[in-house]
Parts: structure tokens; C-alpha cells; sequence
């Protein structure tokens, strides 16, 4: 069964996600948390988790942050009150933050997401006999290599079908301290919309922002891997993830209303390319102006992929 998790926002966004049928809401704290489109409270948090009762959905939290000494003094306590509020699940790819919930017998299940790194069988399998769940696979890893290795593992395979992928992150303020070199002050947060361009490479668009994290940069376009979704299936790859990041409110729900007929439309037996293109041009419709669509990694020759 196709599992469909999308970030959230806003509660209101989340209520509207859950109505089209996505599987799993994807919101946390920004302390632990990296990338998400909005900062939830352990209080919004609890209100995430009933609503997901309601749908019979689920919710999980992102611990991804790197976990820096000042923040693993802190984990441990906020873990414990994810369990209060009934979080069941958890994503992590700090080997820390594994200790803590197996040392202290938590009764939270983890997803491993070490982000780029995660590219091969072997590796999700040593989690896999650690407790995990479920990996996040990178998303530098191209089909043809995927294909073997979602073979080879024990545990399901999450692959980004759409949204921003972040390429590069830096704890130092790479663009504050920019500005100040060159004597300019100005926002560096997300809803500044910055961005880098190679001097080589005309019409290139990094996204760029700086948070608490530091600094964070994404790839030239984003992804849509709408056309792919049915060699994907037929591969086992039966989790996928909607990022949100930079799509904002109702356009992202109607997206992910997108992907989840799409879903619905593999496991009826009813797939159709014809509607599968009415889709793809929904999507892009939908999609920011200002940001590009492609589908990343997703047809390069691996000995490529460096």
C-alpha cells in the first residue's frame, strides 16, 4: 500500500491534506527540526495528533537537526513530551539521538534520514536491525541505482516525489556574513526569497536562507516525479514524500490532491497516461512562478552521479 507523507504548515492546512488523503502529516519544532514550512509548538503539536485520529492518519516529527552538544542536553526531555502528547513516530539521522531512545526504552518507532548520504542498501539495513523503520533515501540516488537497492532492503524506502531539495547546509551565517563584508544589512530568512547564480551557468537560482541551523541552500529547480510514479511503484518504492518548503497554503494540498489520485489510481489498476498528464500540467500550474520543476537525479547514468 502506497504511503503518501506531506509537511504541514498550518493546522488548517493540515485538516485540508488529510481531506484529499495524505497518509502522514510531516511537522515539528524548529529546534530539532530542519526545513520545515512552519515551527509547531508541542501544544500544536498534541492538536496535530488528534486530528490525525480523526482520519486515521498519523504524524511525524523531524529530529534531523545536527545535534550540536547544547541541543542533545535537551532532547532526551523533549522526546519524553512527544510521548506525552502521543507521538508515535519519529524521523532522525543523528546516531545520538538513536542511543537515547533505545538507552531509555522510548516508545517511539524512527525513520533514519541522514539526509545525502543515505545511498545504499547495506546502510539501511544496519539501521534497520538498529530499530528503524523506514529510511529516507537521498536524493542524489538515480531509478537505475534505486532499483537494486530498494530490492535489497529490509525496510521501506521514502523518496521525495516533489519539492525543494537542499543541497548544501553551513552552521555558519554564509550570507549575513557576506553582507557584512560588503557593508549591506539586510533579511536573510526564507520569505526573503535570495538566491545564487553561476556566473558559468545563466538562469541558475539557488534558493538560499539562513536560520537557526545556519545556512541552507537548495538545488536549481525542484522536484516533480509525477511521470516516474508508476516505475516507481513497480519497483517496491511505496512511500513518498511531498516538501511544501516553498508552496505554499491551498497550492500545496491541491498538488498533493494530485499525487494521492495518482495513488489511488495504481493500486486500482486504473493508471491512465492521458490523466497522468492532466496532473503533471496541474502541478506545474500550481508550482511557484519564480521556481523550476524537474526530475532531479531521477534519469542520470549512476557512474555519473559523483
Amino acid at each position: 500500500m502506497i504511503q503518501i507523507t506531506a509537511t504541514v504548515e498550518s493546522k488548517e492546512q493540515a485538516k485540508a491534506l488529510l481531506e484529499v488523503g495524505v497518509d502522514t502529516l510531516y511537522a515539528g519544532g524548529s529546534v530539532y527540526g530542519l526545513r520545515l514550512p512552519q515551527s509547531f509548538t508541542l501544544e500544536e503539536l498534541k492538536e496535530l495528533v488528534e486530528l490525525t485520529k480523526e482520519y486515521d492518519a498519523k504524524l511525524v516529527v523531524p529530529l534531523n537537526a545536527i545535534m550540536h552538544p547544547e541541543k542533545m542536553s535537551h532532547i532526551l526531555s523533549y522526546m519524553e513530551n512527544l510521548v506525552e502528547i502521543g507521538v508515535e513516530e519519529v524521523e532522525v539521522g543523528d546516531v545520538g539521538v538513536i542511543h537515547l531512545i533505545r538507552k531509555n526504552e522510548l516508545p517511539l518507532k524512527f525513520i533514519y534520514n541522514a539526509q545525502m548520504i543515505v545511498t545504499n542498501a547495506r546502510q539501511i539495513n544496519f539501521w534497520a536491525r538498529k530499530g528503524a523503520v523506514k529510511a529516507v533515501l537521498g536524493r542524489e540516488v538515480p531509478y537505475l541505482e534505486m532499483k537494486s537497492l530498494v530490492k535489497a532492503s529490509t525496510i521501506p524506502v521514502e523518496v521525495l516525489v516533489y519539492g525543494a531539495t537542499c543541497i548544501h547546509q553551513s552552521l555558519r551565517p554564509l550570507v549575513r556574513n557576506y553582507e557584512n563584508f560588503i557593508g549591506v544589512q539586510g533579511d536573510t530568512s526564507k520569505e526573503a526569497n535570495l538566491f545564487l547564480a553561476e556566473p558559468r551557468k545563466g538562469g541558475t537560482h539557488y534558493s538560499i536562507y539562513e536560520d537557526e541551523h545556519g545556512t541552507h541552500i537548495f538545488a536549481d529547480n525542484d522536484l516533480n516525479l509525477m511521470l516516474k510514479l508508476k516505475e516507481l511503484y513497480e519497483i517496491g518504492v511505496y512511500d513518498w514524500k511531498l516538501d511544501g518548503i516553498y508552496t505554499p497554503g491551498m497550492d500545496f494540498v491541491r498538488i498533493a490532491r494530485c499525487f494521492v489520485e495518482a495513488k489511488e489510481a495504481l493500486e486500482n489498476g486504473q493508471w491512465d497516461e492521458a490523466q497522468v498528464q492532466q496532473w503533471n500540467e496541474t502541478i506545474e500550474k500550481l508550482h511557484p512562478a519564480q521556481r523550476g520543476l524537474d526530475e532531479g537525479f531521477y534519469n542520470y547514468d549512476p557512474d555519473e552521479v559523483k
